[in-house]
Protein backbone atom coordinates (compact mmCIF):
# COMPACT_ATOMS: atom_id res chain seq x y z
CA UNK A 1 0.00 0.00 0.00
CA UNK A 2 1.28 3.62 -1.04
CA UNK A 3 1.22 6.32 1.50
CA UNK A 4 -1.21 8.02 0.18
CA UNK A 5 -3.79 5.08 -1.01
CA UNK A 6 -5.80 3.80 1.53
CA UNK A 7 -7.48 0.20 0.45
CA UNK A 8 -10.04 -1.91 1.79
CA UNK A 9 -8.05 -4.35 2.96
CA UNK A 10 -5.42 -2.12 5.01
CA UNK A 11 -8.73 -0.46 6.62
CA UNK A 12 -10.10 -3.88 7.61
CA UNK A 13 -7.00 -5.12 10.24
CA UNK A 14 -6.74 -1.85 12.70
CA UNK A 15 -10.26 -0.91 11.87
CA UNK A 16 -12.81 -3.22 11.24
CA UNK A 17 -11.14 -6.39 13.08
CA UNK A 18 -11.43 -4.87 16.11
CA UNK A 19 -14.89 -4.22 16.17
CA UNK A 20 -15.35 -7.52 15.08
CA UNK A 21 -18.22 -8.25 16.98
CA UNK A 22 -20.43 -5.53 16.36
CA UNK A 23 -20.03 -5.47 12.47
CA UNK A 24 -20.73 -9.89 12.92
CA UNK A 25 -23.90 -8.35 14.95
CA UNK A 26 -24.88 -5.89 11.93
CA UNK A 27 -23.54 -8.46 9.29
CA UNK A 28 -27.10 -10.70 11.12
CA UNK A 29 -28.92 -8.23 11.06
CA UNK A 30 -28.60 -7.08 7.29
CA UNK A 31 -29.29 -10.72 6.59
CA UNK A 32 -32.43 -11.56 8.59
CA UNK A 33 -33.69 -7.35 7.21
CA UNK A 34 -32.66 -8.35 3.48
CA UNK A 35 -34.58 -11.84 3.86
CA UNK A 36 -37.72 -10.12 5.16
CA UNK A 37 -37.46 -7.99 2.24
CA UNK A 38 -38.16 -10.39 -0.17
CA UNK A 39 -41.49 -11.86 1.29
CA UNK A 40 -43.17 -9.32 -0.10
CA UNK A 41 -42.47 -10.39 -3.89
CA UNK A 42 -43.29 -14.03 -2.95
CA UNK A 43 -46.26 -13.26 -1.47
CA UNK A 44 -47.67 -11.29 -4.46
CA UNK A 45 -46.69 -14.37 -6.98
CA UNK A 46 -48.95 -16.78 -3.94
CA UNK A 47 -51.65 -13.53 -3.98
CA UNK A 48 -51.99 -13.36 -7.73
CA UNK A 49 -52.21 -16.70 -8.93
CA UNK A 50 -53.70 -18.72 -6.15
CA UNK A 51 -55.23 -17.01 -3.26
CA UNK A 52 -57.32 -14.59 -5.60
CA UNK A 53 -58.18 -16.57 -8.29
CA UNK A 54 -59.65 -19.13 -5.53
CA UNK A 55 -61.15 -16.74 -3.19
CA UNK A 56 -59.19 -18.16 -0.28
CA UNK A 57 -59.57 -15.89 2.49
CA UNK A 58 -57.79 -17.62 4.92
CA UNK A 59 -54.74 -17.96 2.70
CA UNK A 60 -55.29 -14.38 2.15
CA UNK A 61 -54.87 -13.60 6.32
CA UNK A 62 -51.93 -15.92 6.57
CA UNK A 63 -50.52 -13.55 4.06
CA UNK A 64 -51.41 -10.96 5.24
CA UNK A 65 -50.14 -11.79 8.69
CA UNK A 66 -46.52 -12.59 7.16
CA UNK A 67 -46.29 -9.64 4.80
CA UNK A 68 -46.69 -7.55 8.24
CA UNK A 69 -44.31 -9.55 10.49
CA UNK A 70 -41.75 -9.47 7.52
CA UNK A 71 -42.29 -5.30 7.86
CA UNK A 72 -41.74 -5.45 11.46
CA UNK A 73 -38.69 -7.76 11.10
CA UNK A 74 -37.11 -4.82 8.65
CA UNK A 75 -38.78 -2.32 10.92
CA UNK A 76 -36.75 -3.59 14.33
CA UNK A 77 -33.64 -4.80 12.63
CA UNK A 78 -33.43 -1.47 10.48
CA UNK A 79 -33.44 0.48 14.10
CA UNK A 80 -31.04 -1.99 15.97
CA UNK A 81 -28.59 -1.72 13.08
CA UNK A 82 -28.36 2.33 13.15
CA UNK A 83 -28.53 2.11 16.76
CA UNK A 84 -25.54 -0.68 17.11
CA UNK A 85 -23.15 0.47 14.28
CA UNK A 86 -24.03 4.00 14.48
CA UNK A 87 -23.14 4.51 17.96
CA UNK A 88 -20.05 2.41 17.52
CA UNK A 89 -18.83 4.56 14.32
CA UNK A 90 -19.09 7.65 16.72
CA UNK A 91 -17.05 6.24 19.05
CA UNK A 92 -14.87 5.01 16.49
CA UNK A 93 -14.04 8.69 15.18
CA UNK A 94 -13.81 9.77 19.35
CA UNK A 95 -10.85 7.38 19.35
CA UNK A 96 -9.32 8.28 16.32
CA UNK A 97 -9.13 12.00 16.64
CA UNK A 98 -7.95 11.35 19.76
CA UNK A 99 -5.50 9.04 18.15
CA UNK A 100 -4.49 11.99 15.73
CA UNK A 101 -4.30 14.48 17.96
CA UNK A 102 -1.99 12.71 20.01
CA UNK A 103 0.19 12.15 17.71
CA UNK A 104 0.36 15.10 15.69
CA UNK A 105 0.55 16.66 19.24
CA UNK A 106 4.34 14.73 19.92
CA UNK A 107 5.59 15.38 15.72
CA UNK A 108 8.94 17.90 15.62
CA UNK A 109 8.34 21.81 16.10
CA UNK A 110 9.89 21.85 12.54
CA UNK A 111 6.64 20.26 11.38
CA UNK A 112 4.43 23.24 13.34
CA UNK A 113 6.71 25.73 11.53
CA UNK A 114 5.52 24.96 8.14
CA UNK A 115 2.11 23.47 8.54
CA UNK A 116 -1.11 26.53 9.72
CA UNK A 117 -3.22 25.43 12.34
CA UNK A 118 -6.17 25.37 11.20
CA UNK A 119 -4.74 23.09 8.70
CA UNK A 120 -4.14 20.67 11.93
CA UNK A 121 -7.56 21.20 13.22
CA UNK A 122 -9.48 19.99 10.04
CA UNK A 123 -7.00 16.91 9.72
CA UNK A 124 -8.19 16.11 13.33
CA UNK A 125 -11.78 16.93 13.41
CA UNK A 126 -12.70 16.47 9.99
CA UNK A 127 -10.74 13.98 7.87
CA UNK A 128 -11.71 11.00 10.23
CA UNK A 129 -15.81 11.64 10.25
CA UNK A 130 -15.78 9.86 6.95
CA UNK A 131 -14.96 6.42 8.78
CA UNK A 132 -18.29 6.63 10.25
CA UNK A 133 -19.46 5.13 6.25
CA UNK A 134 -16.66 2.04 6.99
CA UNK A 135 -17.53 0.93 10.41
CA UNK A 136 -21.07 2.18 10.43
CA UNK A 137 -23.82 1.42 8.33
CA UNK A 138 -22.88 2.31 5.01
CA UNK A 139 -20.16 -0.78 4.60
CA UNK A 140 -22.93 -3.26 5.54
CA UNK A 141 -25.63 -1.64 3.20
CA UNK A 142 -23.22 -2.20 0.57
CA UNK A 143 -23.13 -5.65 1.84
CA UNK A 144 -26.88 -6.18 2.58
CA UNK A 145 -27.49 -4.84 -1.44
CA UNK A 146 -24.94 -6.70 -2.32
CA UNK A 147 -26.49 -10.03 -1.07
CA UNK A 148 -29.97 -8.66 -2.14
CA UNK A 149 -29.20 -8.89 -5.31
CA UNK A 150 -27.79 -11.76 -5.93
CA UNK A 151 -30.62 -13.53 -3.86
CA UNK A 152 -33.35 -11.64 -6.40
CA UNK A 153 -30.93 -12.42 -9.27
CA UNK A 154 -31.36 -16.18 -8.93
CA UNK A 155 -34.87 -15.63 -8.25
CA UNK A 156 -35.47 -13.53 -11.01
CA UNK A 157 -33.59 -16.40 -12.80
CA UNK A 158 -35.69 -18.60 -11.62
CA UNK A 159 -39.06 -16.98 -13.51
CA UNK A 160 -37.62 -15.79 -16.86
CA UNK A 161 -33.52 -16.49 -17.72
CA UNK A 162 -34.66 -14.55 -20.82
CA UNK A 163 -35.72 -11.65 -18.89
CA UNK A 164 -32.90 -11.60 -16.50
CA UNK A 165 -30.70 -11.89 -19.40
CA UNK A 166 -31.96 -8.62 -21.13
CA UNK A 167 -31.73 -6.85 -17.88
CA UNK A 168 -28.09 -7.48 -17.03
CA UNK A 169 -26.94 -5.98 -19.71
CA UNK A 170 -27.97 -2.62 -18.72
CA UNK A 171 -26.85 -3.61 -15.17
CA UNK A 172 -23.27 -4.45 -16.25
CA UNK A 173 -22.73 -0.87 -18.45
CA UNK A 174 -23.77 0.65 -15.14
CA UNK A 175 -21.19 -1.28 -12.84
CA UNK A 176 -18.64 -0.28 -15.82
CA UNK A 177 -19.57 3.55 -15.52
CA UNK A 178 -19.64 3.30 -11.89
CA UNK A 179 -16.27 1.70 -11.36
CA UNK A 180 -15.04 4.32 -13.49
CA UNK A 181 -16.72 7.42 -11.61
CA UNK A 182 -15.65 6.40 -8.47
CA UNK A 183 -11.74 6.12 -9.49
CA UNK A 184 -11.57 9.42 -11.12
CA UNK A 185 -13.78 10.88 -7.97
CA UNK A 186 -11.41 9.84 -5.05
CA UNK A 187 -8.21 12.04 -6.21
CA UNK A 188 -11.14 14.75 -5.68
CA UNK A 189 -12.73 13.79 -1.95
CA UNK A 190 -8.67 14.18 -1.78
CA UNK A 191 -8.37 17.43 -2.94
CA UNK A 192 -11.26 18.82 -0.95
CA UNK A 193 -9.96 18.01 2.07
CA UNK A 194 -6.70 19.73 1.28
CA UNK A 195 -8.63 22.73 0.40
CA UNK A 196 -11.16 22.68 3.71
CA UNK A 197 -7.42 22.26 5.65
CA UNK A 198 -6.48 25.52 4.16
CA UNK A 199 -9.56 27.75 4.27
CA UNK A 200 -9.88 26.66 7.24
CA UNK A 201 -6.16 27.70 8.54
CA UNK A 202 -6.24 31.15 6.62
CA UNK A 203 -10.06 31.79 8.67
CA UNK A 204 -8.26 30.88 12.02
CA UNK A 205 -5.89 32.66 11.36
CA UNK A 206 -8.17 36.03 10.40
CA UNK A 207 -9.82 35.67 13.40
CA UNK A 208 -6.98 35.28 15.30
CA UNK A 209 -5.21 38.40 13.84
CA UNK A 210 -8.85 40.52 13.42
CA UNK A 211 -7.12 43.52 15.47
CA UNK A 212 -4.06 43.64 12.96
CA UNK A 213 -7.05 43.23 10.39
CA UNK A 214 -8.67 46.22 11.44
CA UNK A 215 -5.45 48.30 12.25
CA UNK A 216 -4.61 48.33 8.53
CA UNK A 217 -7.73 48.16 7.20
CA UNK A 218 -7.20 45.09 5.88
CA UNK A 219 -10.61 43.65 6.00
CA UNK A 220 -11.72 44.03 2.22
CA UNK A 221 -8.43 42.30 1.65
CA UNK A 222 -9.23 39.11 4.09
CA UNK A 223 -12.89 38.81 2.49
CA UNK A 224 -11.56 38.35 -1.08
CA UNK A 225 -8.82 35.64 0.24
CA UNK A 226 -11.81 34.15 2.06
CA UNK A 227 -13.83 34.26 -0.95
CA UNK A 228 -11.31 33.22 -3.46
CA UNK A 229 -10.92 30.10 -0.92
CA UNK A 230 -14.44 28.82 -0.76
CA UNK A 231 -15.02 29.79 -4.16
CA UNK A 232 -12.03 26.77 -4.79
CA UNK A 233 -13.81 24.50 -2.53
CA UNK A 234 -17.00 25.10 -4.16
CA UNK A 235 -15.30 24.31 -7.85
CA UNK A 236 -13.89 21.02 -6.13
CA UNK A 237 -17.60 20.45 -5.00
CA UNK A 238 -18.93 21.10 -8.16
CA UNK A 239 -16.50 18.59 -10.48
CA UNK A 240 -17.75 15.85 -7.71
CA UNK A 241 -21.54 16.47 -7.98
CA UNK A 242 -21.09 16.22 -11.93
CA UNK A 243 -19.75 12.85 -11.67
CA UNK A 244 -22.09 11.25 -9.35
CA UNK A 245 -24.95 12.65 -11.18
CA UNK A 246 -23.23 11.03 -13.94
CA UNK A 247 -23.54 7.66 -12.14
CA UNK A 248 -27.11 8.51 -11.17
CA UNK A 249 -28.27 9.88 -14.80
CA UNK A 250 -27.01 6.69 -16.38
CA UNK A 251 -28.71 4.65 -13.62
CA UNK A 252 -32.08 5.97 -14.17
CA UNK A 253 -31.16 5.56 -18.23
CA UNK A 254 -29.82 2.60 -18.00
CA UNK A 255 -32.24 0.87 -15.80
CA UNK A 256 -35.25 2.69 -17.52
CA UNK A 257 -34.48 0.90 -20.29
CA UNK A 258 -34.81 -2.51 -18.71
CA UNK A 259 -37.90 -1.97 -17.12
CA UNK A 260 -39.11 -0.17 -20.38
CA UNK A 261 -37.50 -3.92 -22.16
CA UNK A 262 -39.68 -6.09 -19.01
CA UNK A 263 -42.70 -4.53 -19.86
CA UNK A 264 -42.85 -5.34 -23.62
CA UNK A 265 -41.45 -9.03 -22.95
CA UNK A 266 -43.22 -9.49 -19.80
CA UNK A 267 -46.38 -8.53 -21.90
CA UNK A 268 -45.65 -10.79 -25.11
CA UNK A 269 -44.84 -13.81 -22.59
CA UNK A 270 -48.26 -13.45 -21.06
CA UNK A 271 -49.99 -13.24 -23.96
CA UNK A 272 -48.44 -16.28 -25.29
CA UNK A 273 -49.30 -18.15 -22.05
CA UNK A 274 -45.30 -18.51 -21.18
CA UNK A 275 -45.45 -15.91 -17.92
CA UNK A 276 -48.36 -15.72 -15.55
CA UNK A 277 -49.95 -12.37 -14.29
CA UNK A 278 -48.38 -13.48 -10.76
CA UNK A 279 -44.99 -14.15 -11.71
CA UNK A 280 -44.92 -10.96 -13.81
CA UNK A 281 -46.02 -9.22 -10.99
CA UNK A 282 -42.94 -11.18 -8.42
CA UNK A 283 -40.63 -10.29 -11.26
CA UNK A 284 -41.11 -7.46 -11.41
CA UNK A 285 -40.75 -6.67 -7.79
CA UNK A 286 -37.79 -8.49 -7.62
CA UNK A 287 -36.19 -6.75 -10.11
CA UNK A 288 -37.01 -3.59 -7.95
CA UNK A 289 -34.93 -5.28 -5.10
CA UNK A 290 -32.28 -6.14 -7.18
CA UNK A 291 -31.98 -2.46 -8.92
CA UNK A 292 -33.07 -0.35 -5.90
CA UNK A 293 -29.32 -1.62 -4.33
CA UNK A 294 -27.66 -1.06 -6.74
CA UNK A 295 -28.38 2.56 -7.27
CA UNK A 296 -28.33 2.79 -3.29
CA UNK A 297 -24.38 1.25 -3.56
CA UNK A 298 -23.39 4.16 -6.25
CA UNK A 299 -24.35 6.72 -3.22
CA UNK A 300 -22.90 4.20 -1.10
CA UNK A 301 -19.80 3.93 -2.86
CA UNK A 302 -19.62 7.76 -3.17
CA UNK A 303 -19.65 7.88 0.58
CA UNK A 304 -17.04 4.86 0.91
CA UNK A 305 -15.22 6.84 -1.83
CA UNK A 306 -15.07 9.97 0.47
CA UNK A 307 -14.25 8.04 3.49
CA UNK A 308 -11.22 6.71 2.25
CA UNK A 309 -9.83 10.08 0.48
CA UNK A 310 -10.13 11.20 4.93
CA UNK A 311 -8.33 8.35 5.46
CA UNK A 312 -5.59 9.24 2.80
CA UNK A 313 -4.92 12.05 4.56
CA UNK A 314 -4.92 11.07 7.98
CA UNK A 315 -2.51 7.76 7.40
CA UNK A 316 -0.29 10.67 6.08
CA UNK A 317 0.01 12.34 9.35
CA UNK A 318 -0.35 8.83 11.52
CA UNK A 319 2.93 8.38 8.78
CA UNK A 320 4.60 11.05 10.04
CA UNK A 321 7.57 9.81 12.15
CA UNK A 322 7.37 11.47 16.23
CA UNK A 323 9.63 13.81 17.61
CA UNK A 324 10.35 10.86 20.20
CA UNK A 325 9.16 7.43 19.07
CA UNK A 326 11.54 5.76 21.29
CA UNK A 327 13.92 3.91 18.61
CA UNK A 328 16.68 6.69 19.24
CA UNK A 329 15.82 8.00 22.32
CA UNK A 330 16.50 5.36 25.18
CA UNK A 331 18.38 7.57 27.51
CA UNK A 332 16.34 8.47 30.22
CA UNK A 333 17.33 11.37 33.10
CA UNK A 334 16.11 10.75 36.57
CA UNK A 335 17.88 14.39 37.91
CA UNK A 336 19.42 16.47 35.93
CA UNK A 337 22.22 18.46 36.97
CA UNK A 338 22.63 21.15 34.10
CA UNK A 339 25.47 20.87 32.36
CA UNK A 340 24.99 21.83 28.85
CA UNK A 341 27.91 21.18 25.99
CA UNK A 342 27.87 22.40 22.57
CA UNK A 343 30.56 20.77 20.22
CA UNK A 344 30.81 21.96 16.69
CA UNK A 345 27.09 22.07 16.13
CA UNK A 346 25.48 23.05 13.16
CA UNK A 347 21.76 23.56 12.13
CA UNK A 348 19.89 24.50 9.00
CA UNK A 349 16.27 25.14 8.34
CA UNK A 350 16.53 24.11 4.15
CA UNK A 351 19.53 21.75 2.84
CA UNK A 352 22.54 23.88 2.30
CA UNK A 353 21.53 27.26 4.11
CA UNK A 354 22.40 26.43 7.93
CA UNK A 355 21.94 29.52 10.63
CA UNK A 356 24.22 27.80 12.76
CA UNK A 357 27.81 26.62 12.02
CA UNK A 358 29.92 24.82 13.69
CA UNK A 359 29.22 26.26 17.30
CA UNK A 360 30.72 25.00 20.53
CA UNK A 361 30.32 26.09 24.23
CA UNK A 362 30.03 24.99 27.45
CA UNK A 363 27.54 26.44 29.86
CA UNK A 364 27.98 24.90 33.43
CA UNK A 365 25.38 23.98 35.93
CA UNK A 366 24.00 27.12 37.24
CA UNK A 367 25.55 29.06 35.02
CA UNK A 368 23.90 32.29 32.57
CA UNK A 369 24.88 32.02 29.42
CA UNK A 370 23.60 34.83 27.51
CA UNK A 371 23.24 35.10 23.81
CA UNK A 372 23.14 38.64 21.98
CA UNK A 373 23.43 39.42 18.61
CA UNK A 374 21.54 41.37 15.70
CA UNK A 375 17.91 39.85 14.41
CA UNK A 376 18.11 36.92 12.47
CA UNK A 377 21.83 36.12 13.82
CA UNK A 378 21.05 32.38 15.26
CA UNK A 379 20.23 33.47 18.83
CA UNK A 380 17.17 31.92 19.16
CA UNK A 381 18.04 28.54 16.81
CA UNK A 382 20.89 27.95 19.24
CA UNK A 383 18.04 28.09 22.50
CA UNK A 384 15.89 26.03 20.59
CA UNK A 385 18.99 23.52 20.47
CA UNK A 386 19.06 23.98 23.70
CA UNK A 387 15.27 23.25 24.57
CA UNK A 388 15.69 20.16 22.33
CA UNK A 389 13.14 22.13 19.75
CA UNK A 390 15.74 21.21 16.89
CA UNK A 391 18.05 18.49 16.56
CA UNK A 392 21.61 19.75 15.19
CA UNK A 393 22.70 18.55 11.74
CA UNK A 394 26.21 18.39 12.65
CA UNK A 395 28.28 18.68 15.69
CA UNK A 396 26.41 16.87 19.39
CA UNK A 397 24.89 18.84 22.71
CA UNK A 398 24.81 16.70 25.61
CA UNK A 399 23.31 17.16 28.73
CA UNK A 400 25.50 16.05 32.26
CA UNK A 401 27.61 13.96 29.24
CA UNK A 402 24.51 12.64 27.83
CA UNK A 403 23.77 13.11 24.12
CA UNK A 404 21.32 15.46 24.05
CA UNK A 405 19.56 13.43 20.74
CA UNK A 406 19.46 10.32 22.78
CA UNK A 407 17.88 11.74 25.54
CA UNK A 408 14.08 10.79 26.29
CA UNK A 409 12.41 14.23 25.53
CA UNK A 410 9.95 13.47 28.65
CA UNK A 411 12.92 13.18 31.34
CA UNK A 412 14.79 15.98 29.74
CA UNK A 413 11.68 18.49 29.02
CA UNK A 414 10.51 17.54 32.92
CA UNK A 415 13.24 19.69 34.34
CA UNK A 416 13.54 22.30 31.53
CA UNK A 417 11.56 25.93 31.71
CA UNK A 418 10.82 28.65 28.38
CA UNK A 419 9.97 31.81 28.71
CA UNK A 420 9.47 33.09 25.52
CA UNK A 421 8.96 37.23 23.98
CA UNK A 422 5.54 36.32 23.10
CA UNK A 423 4.64 33.51 25.17
CA UNK A 424 1.40 31.80 24.60
CA UNK A 425 -1.37 32.27 27.70
CA UNK A 426 -4.76 29.63 27.36
CA UNK A 427 -8.23 31.20 27.71
CA UNK A 428 -8.54 30.76 31.03
CA UNK A 429 -8.18 31.83 34.21
CA UNK A 430 -4.70 33.53 35.75
CA UNK A 431 -4.50 30.48 38.03
CA UNK A 432 -5.26 27.38 35.67
CA UNK A 433 -2.48 29.58 33.08
CA UNK A 434 0.20 29.52 36.40
CA UNK A 435 -0.64 26.16 36.93
CA UNK A 436 -0.46 24.54 33.63
CA UNK A 437 2.98 23.07 34.14
CA UNK A 438 2.31 21.96 37.65
CA UNK A 439 -1.73 21.30 37.75
CA UNK A 440 -1.33 19.57 41.71
CA UNK A 441 0.87 22.48 42.86
CA UNK A 442 -0.11 23.62 46.31
CA UNK A 443 -1.57 27.27 47.01
CA UNK A 444 1.73 27.72 48.85
CA UNK A 445 3.88 26.83 45.89
CA UNK A 446 1.57 28.74 43.95
CA UNK A 447 1.30 32.12 45.88
CA UNK A 448 5.03 31.74 46.46
CA UNK A 449 5.32 31.78 41.98
CA UNK A 450 2.67 34.93 41.92
CA UNK A 451 4.40 37.26 44.03
CA UNK A 452 7.97 36.01 43.22
CA UNK A 453 7.10 37.03 39.53
CA UNK A 454 4.71 40.31 40.92
CA UNK A 455 1.85 38.80 39.39
CA UNK A 456 -0.29 39.59 42.54
CA UNK A 457 0.84 43.42 41.87
CA UNK A 458 -2.52 43.40 39.48
CA UNK A 459 -4.48 40.38 40.57
CA UNK A 460 -4.64 42.33 43.73
CA UNK A 461 -7.05 45.28 41.78
CA UNK A 462 -8.85 42.55 40.10
CA UNK A 463 -12.84 41.98 41.55
CA UNK A 464 -11.82 37.83 40.77
CA UNK A 465 -7.75 38.17 41.56
CA UNK A 466 -6.10 35.01 40.29
CA UNK A 467 -9.51 33.67 38.88
CA UNK A 468 -10.04 36.36 36.47
CA UNK A 469 -10.62 35.31 32.77
CA UNK A 470 -7.79 36.22 30.27
CA UNK A 471 -9.28 35.66 27.15
CA UNK A 472 -8.25 33.82 24.24
CA UNK A 473 -4.65 34.08 24.16
CA UNK A 474 -4.76 36.47 27.22
CA UNK A 475 -6.11 39.35 25.24
CA UNK A 476 -7.62 40.88 28.15
CA UNK A 477 -4.68 42.06 29.47
CA UNK A 478 -1.68 43.72 28.50
CA UNK A 479 2.07 42.88 27.44
CA UNK A 480 3.63 43.30 30.76
CA UNK A 481 0.99 41.26 32.86
CA UNK A 482 1.14 38.17 30.45
CA UNK A 483 4.62 38.09 30.52
CA UNK A 484 4.78 38.34 34.38
CA UNK A 485 2.22 35.25 34.28
CA UNK A 486 4.51 33.55 32.34
CA UNK A 487 7.49 33.72 34.22
CA UNK A 488 5.26 32.88 37.03
CA UNK A 489 4.44 29.45 35.36
CA UNK A 490 8.19 28.99 34.34
CA UNK A 491 8.97 29.43 38.39
CA UNK A 492 6.19 27.07 39.42
CA UNK A 493 7.99 24.67 37.52
CA UNK A 494 11.25 24.88 39.05
CA UNK A 495 13.42 23.61 36.01
CA UNK A 496 16.84 22.86 35.79
CA UNK A 497 17.73 24.88 32.88
CA UNK A 498 16.23 27.60 31.85
CA UNK A 499 15.45 29.15 28.70
CA UNK A 500 14.57 33.28 28.66
CA UNK A 501 13.68 34.95 25.55
CA UNK A 502 13.61 38.45 25.56
CA UNK A 503 11.61 37.71 28.89
CA UNK A 504 11.77 41.63 30.11
CA UNK A 505 10.98 42.81 26.43
CA UNK A 506 6.99 43.85 27.13
CA UNK A 507 7.86 44.93 30.66
CA UNK A 508 7.43 48.82 31.16
CA UNK A 509 10.57 49.79 33.28
CA UNK A 510 8.65 49.59 36.82
CA UNK A 511 7.51 46.09 36.08
CA UNK A 512 10.76 45.24 35.27
CA UNK A 513 12.95 46.45 37.80
CA UNK A 514 10.23 43.55 39.71
CA UNK A 515 11.00 41.14 36.94
CA UNK A 516 14.52 41.30 37.01
CA UNK A 517 14.39 41.13 40.80
CA UNK A 518 12.73 37.98 41.22
CA UNK A 519 14.53 36.58 37.59
CA UNK A 520 17.77 37.00 39.35
CA UNK A 521 16.36 34.45 41.76
CA UNK A 522 14.69 32.17 39.19
CA UNK A 523 18.18 31.84 37.73
CA UNK A 524 19.90 31.40 40.50
CA UNK A 525 21.44 27.55 40.79
CA UNK A 526 20.06 26.96 37.61
CA UNK A 527 21.73 26.86 33.81
CA UNK A 528 19.90 29.41 32.19
CA UNK A 529 20.33 30.92 28.64
CA UNK A 530 19.09 34.31 27.90
CA UNK A 531 18.45 35.88 25.08
CA UNK A 532 18.62 39.69 24.86
CA UNK A 533 18.23 42.90 23.13
CA UNK A 534 18.86 44.95 25.96
CA UNK A 535 22.31 44.72 26.89
CA UNK A 536 21.68 46.41 29.86
CA UNK A 537 20.17 43.23 31.32
CA UNK A 538 22.93 40.46 31.03
CA UNK A 539 25.67 42.62 32.96
CA UNK A 540 26.32 39.77 35.61
CA UNK A 541 25.91 36.83 32.97
CA UNK A 542 29.01 34.20 33.76
CA UNK A 543 29.51 33.73 29.69
CA UNK A 544 28.23 36.17 27.09
CA UNK A 545 28.44 34.19 23.41
CA UNK A 546 28.43 37.49 20.55
CA UNK A 547 26.02 35.76 17.58
CA UNK A 548 26.45 36.84 13.90
CA UNK A 549 25.60 34.96 11.08
CA UNK A 550 25.63 31.90 13.34
CA UNK A 551 28.64 31.87 14.13
CA UNK A 552 30.37 32.78 17.96
CA UNK A 553 32.37 35.39 17.28
CA UNK A 554 33.07 36.87 20.78
CA UNK A 555 32.25 35.60 24.39
CA UNK A 556 33.39 36.56 27.82
CA UNK A 557 31.70 38.11 30.02
CA UNK A 558 30.13 41.85 29.91
CA UNK A 559 33.66 43.91 31.51
CA UNK A 560 36.16 41.44 29.22
CA UNK A 561 33.96 41.97 26.28
CA UNK A 562 33.74 46.18 26.49
CA UNK A 563 37.36 46.18 27.65
CA UNK A 564 38.09 44.53 23.90
CA UNK A 565 36.27 47.09 22.09
CA UNK A 566 35.02 44.47 19.72
CA UNK A 567 30.89 43.48 18.35
CA UNK A 568 29.91 43.46 21.73
CA UNK A 569 31.31 46.95 22.65
CA UNK A 570 29.74 48.38 18.90
CA UNK A 571 26.18 46.79 20.29
CA UNK A 572 26.60 48.31 23.99
CA UNK A 573 27.38 51.72 23.06
CA UNK A 574 25.13 52.30 20.42
CA UNK A 575 22.48 51.53 22.75
CA UNK A 576 23.43 53.29 25.44
CA UNK A 577 23.77 56.58 23.19
CA UNK A 578 19.90 55.41 21.81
Amino acid sequence: MSKSKVTIGYVFKPIIWPRRKFVFIGLILIVISRLANLVLPYASKILMDDVIPQNDLERLKLILIVVVGAIAVQAVTSFSLTQILSVEAQRLIAQLRAKVQRHIIQLPIRFFDNTKTGELVSRIMTDVEGIRNVVGTGLLQLFGGTLTSIISLFLLISISPMMTLYVLVPVAIFGVISLKAFGYIRPIFRERGKINAEVTGRLTETLGGVRVIKGFNAEAQEIKTFESGVDRLFRNVKKSLTSTSIVTSSATFLLGLASTGIMGIGGYMIMKGDLTFGEFLSFTLYLGFMIAPIVQMSNIGSQLTEAFAGLDRTEEIMNMPLEDDGSERNIGLDHIKGDVQFDKVSFAYETGKEVVRNVSFNATAGSVTALVGTSGSGKSTIAGLAASFLNPESGVITVDGADLSKVTLRSFRAKLGVVLQDDFLFEGTIRENILFPRPDATDEQLGTAVKAAHVNEFTDRFEDGLDTLIGERGVKLSGGQRQRIAIARAILADPRILILDEATSNLDTESETFIQASLKGLMKGRTTFVIAHRLSTIRQADQILVVENGEIVERGKHDELIAKEGRYYQLYTYQARI
